[in-house]
């Protein structure tokens, strides 16, 4: 295994992953704000699980998103 080679794809798929997640997660609060379901104070819980296929890796991270 090539370890820089593995650790730049590691960062490139995290990357990709922040910033995805940043843009649904403000696509949501926006679209919940818009159509009633926010008020725009709440703090919202937030749960993501990475796994990787061939590995027995299963990582679930729990945290708050503060709207304010």
């Amino acid at each position: 295994m090539n370890e820089e080679s593995f650790n730049m794809n590691v960062r490139k798929f995290l990357k990709k992953l922040g910033i995805t997640a940043q843009r649904e997660i403000e696509r949501a609060v926006l679209e919940g704000i818009a159509n009633g379901q926010l008020k725009g104070d709440e703090t919202l819980t937030a749960k993501v699980q990475i796994t990787l296929k061939g590995t027995t890796l299963d990582l679930e991270i729990d945290g708050e998103v503060a709207l304010q």
